[in-house]
């Protein structure tokens, strides 16, 4: 569940495109993946992948059986996450909060909106700032910078 969880929050993929992936799809030489996008019915352009996630994932591909093709030879359990969602005392996180979770960290950082959706693989901009930015830091921030304590 490790990998699938940094997978989700370094990548933004969903769910239902982690469990697609392929060994063969992950680049190593790129430190990208080429995944399927089930929602859209698509491939997906090969996001990069951090170089730290690609140690991981190249470190779990070589304890996996030769011939193994799918990267997750065990699928998804909802029960595997109530474990986690319990150890971390988090019983209300859905993984699709991971996926919103990293749109808001890029965002949070300065990313634009533009390079978010590409990223995301959204259709336009405004559902990526609707839904999946939070930028109330940024927001914070950038009030602080007013020079409030010499109008005072």
């Amino acid at each position: 569940m490790r990998l699938r969880v940094l997978l989700a929050v370094t990548t933004g993929l969903r769910r239902g495109d982690i469990e697609a992936i392929r060994i063969g799809d992950i680049h190593f030489d790129r430190n990208t993946i080429t995944t399927q996008n089930r929602k859209a019915g698509k491939a997906m352009a090969e996001p990069p992948i951090p170089e730290s996630i690609m140690t991981e994932l190249s470190n779990h591909v070589a304890t996996l059986p030769d011939g193994q093709e799918r990267l997750f030879n065990d699928r998804f359990s909802p029960k595997k996450w109530e474990r986690v969602r319990k150890a971390i005392n988090m019983p209300g996180l859905k993984f699709h909060d991971l996926r919103k979770t990293f749109a808001s960290l890029l965002a949070q950082r300065g990313v634009s909106t533009a390079v978010t959706q590409r990223l995301l693989e959204h259709s336009s901009p405004q559902l990526t700032n609707a839904v999946y930015t939070n930028v109330d830091p940024v927001l914070r921030q950038a009030i602080n910078q007013l020079p409030v304590a010499d109008w005072l």
